[in-house]
């Protein structure tokens, strides 16, 4: 992956500038040490843990009593104990001012559009949280959120980490078994959900799926119904139900929020895996851990500073709302959507960018992948000043979308592909404002994150690939798994490959300029005559042609060996002929290698892909080898399934 120079090189301005390079100056007086680059300060954090995440805690002001002991038994992994003195409120941190500045700006689609200050901030969360209180809400109980990413999820989720209690959420685009699927295992007392939300320009009415979805969870004793589509919608046929302001009715002279400082790894978020291979594992995440580690990623690997303007598009069903929210610690404005990214032909993220003064764009590389596609160029149609940063996760960011980004968005922006999950609910590997950016590639391993990549023997390897791994205990690893009580199921899921080291299950590989590359899930990894293929590797050829849309691919069990089997989603009005099936093989043969080429190419009208917009490769190998698909519910478009069933062409 290595090229001759970087595509972008920060200015020694931004250097100067960045809190990167502060904090370094800071713990170089504070420790009487020397950092000469970012790998010394790299190899620091995780060599003295102690150290560094104290100056974490101190550089990026946590609010709460930190104690005297960093670390317990941080030989252990899973096992470790951070700052087990320590006393803080996670909602505490997240409102920490109350001026009439900007706390958060909403558009929905082009039709809603909200601007709330953070005194005005502080004011709905004090009400929200007296309200979920006098409901019976207290410490470790659970709030659950049916709900788009707008003002009032983030207000839910402050009121219900402030009284100690565990938030999660679910988009509105979920059906109602997939609702079920989640919240059923965790049993809220108070549900939070909208009447419905806007899509490409249309209404979209949830109340009947939600009347469907109360009963299913015994344990909520109110559903409180935010106006999204109409101002007073009509909730007789939900069980339970009122109003967001019928909710917070008694309460509006609360002008204080009682936050109620908790251990540093009381339970704070339950976030679900992508569930297609079974229920969804519900991963318990940490206040401290979770706060630490995102003002780290924020303000040192992202430099997000007071007042910037940080967006990111996604939805509340992904980890990303949860990184998103923790913005405010970092005293940035949140930038929040809902909808179809591509309203008014694409261009409205980039006219929410000029028209709010984003600072921080944060997207899909499938989102740039498609506004690729679509001929988009905003360099010529968006002034986007203010934009510093983009940032790109979900699936590995190609070179070629390095390429867009820079000579179609921005030429002078700090490109960041990111990549972590929802089981850390935060990031391996990141970027840097200080680094430059090389085509392709990560910039860097997170600090205080002990990143490697081992081969299949467990050795750490440079330049080659392997799976992604972390040799040390780190804040934000979870609690466990909601209803594992001896901790099997979690530690099957990360310990089992390598005992000791968490196995993140990516196949990837460090690069020489201390980067990284994601070829893909290594459970979804080719292995034909027992070679393993990145699929990364095969998309990054297919995509680029102008003929197809979207591609997936899988490894087909056939004739005691494994083929490589690519469906195609092509351009409207296209079909696969010879000609274009010849012109795939000699991209990819004439790009990768020979084993990369597929066996067979299928055309299909549509690729199945979760509610965050990633494909689902198991569940089409699974289709295709005739068993069951667990857990339909978790797609956002499950009928694309049966293009994949009993086809022909896979017969022979």
């Amino acid at each position: 992956m290595s090229e001759t120079n970087p595509i972008w090189v920060p200015s020694a301005e931004r250097v100067a500038s960045a809190t990167i390079t502060a904090f370094t100056r800071h713990v170089e007086a504070r420790w009487n040490r020397s950092f000469p680059d970012y790998a010394a300060l790299h190899r620091w954090s995780i060599e003295h843990p102690e150290e560094f995440w104290v100056s974490v805690w101190e550089e990026c002001g946590v609010i709460g009593e930190r104690g005297e002991v960093v670390l317990v038994d941080g030989h252990k992994m899973p096992g470790a104990r951070w700052f087990p003195q320590a006393r803080l409120n996670f909602a505490e941190n997240l409102l920490r001012r109350r001026d009439t500045r900007e706390a958060m700006v909403f558009w929905g689609e082009d039709r809603v559009k909200q601007r709330w200050s953070w005194e005005e901030l502080y004011l709905e969360v004090a009400r929200v949280a007296r309200a979920l209180a006098e409901a019976g809400v207290t410490r470790g109980d659970r709030v659950a959120a049916y709900m788009p990413n707008m003002p009032h999820t983030i207000i839910a989720m402050l009121a219900t980490a402030s009284l100690g209690a565990i938030f999660t959420s679910a988009s509105p685009d979920f059906g109602v078994q997939g609702v079920l699927d989640r919240f059923g295992q965790t049993e809220p007392k108070v549900l939070f959900t909208v009447d419905g939300y806007w899509y490409n320009g249309k209404a979209v009415d949830i109340r009947g799926k939600v009347a469907e979805v109360v009963p299913g969870l015994p344990s909520v004793r109110r559903v409180v119904v935010t106006p999204y589509l109409e101002a007073l919608p009509d909730l007789s046929m939900i069980d339970r139900a009122l109003g967001w302001a019928e909710f917070t009715a008694p309460h509006r002279e609360a002008t204080e929020i009682d936050f109620v400082r908790l251990p540093f790894d009381h339970p704070l978020y339950i976030l679900y895996s992508s569930g297609t291979t079974g229920l969804p594992k519900c991963i318990v995440h940490c206040a401290g851990g979770v706060l630490l580690q995102h003002l780290k990623e924020h303000k040192l690997h992202g430099d997000v500073k007071p007042d910037d303007r940080l967006f990111y598009f996604t939805t509340c069903g992904w980890m990303m709302w949860n990184w998103l929210a923790s913005g405010l610690a970092s005293e940035a404005t949140l930038l929040l959507y809902d909808g179809s990214p591509f309203v008014k032909d694409g261009a409205i993220l980039f006219d929410y960018a000029d028209a709010e003064r984003m600072t921080h764009f944060g997207t899909s590389a499938k989102f740039l992948d498609a506004a690729a596609k679509k001929g988009l160029a905003p360099i010529e149609t968006h002034r986007l000043d203010t934009v510093r940063a983009m940032f790109s996760t979900g699936s590995p960011l190609m070179p070629e979308g390095f390429d867009y980004v820079y000579t179609r968005i921005k030429r002078d922006l700090c490109l960041s592909s990111i990549s972590g999950g929802t089981d850390i609910v935060s990031c391996f590997v990141l970027g840097n404002p200080t680094l430059p950016v090389w085509r392709g590639e990560i910039q860097c391993k997170g600090l205080g994150m002990a990143v490697q990549v081992f081969d299949e023997n467990g050795n750490p390897v440079v330049g080659q690939k392997g799976e992604l791994v972390c040799t040390r205990p780190f804040p934000v690893m979870p609690l466990g798994f909601w209803n594992d009580p001896d901790g099997s199921k979690y530690r099957a899921a990360y310990f089992e490959r390598f005992p000791g080291v968490w196995c993140h299950g990516d196949y990837c590989e460090e690069t020489i300029h201390g980067g990284f590359v994601i070829y893909g899930r290594s459970d979804a990894t080719l292995n034909p005559g027992g070679v393993r293929i990145g699929t990364a590797e095969i998309y990054r050829q297919v995509e680029k042609l102008p003929e197809v849309e979207e591609s997936i691919v899988i490894g087909q069990d056939w004739q005691g060996d494994v083929r490589v089997v690519l469906f195609v989603r092509l351009r409207e009005g296209l079909v696969l002929d010879d000609d274009l099936q010849e012109k795939i093989r000699r991209v990819i043969r004439d790009n990768t290698t020979p084993r990369h080429v597929p066996a067979k190419i299928v055309q299909v009208p549509d690729i199945p892909r979760t509610k965050s917009g990633k494909i689902v490769e198991l569940a089409v190998r699974q289709v295709v080898h005739g068993q069951p698909v667990k857990n339909v519910e978790a797609l956002a478009n499950p009928e694309a399934l049966e293009y994949f069933r009993d086809r022909a062409e896979l017969k022979e």
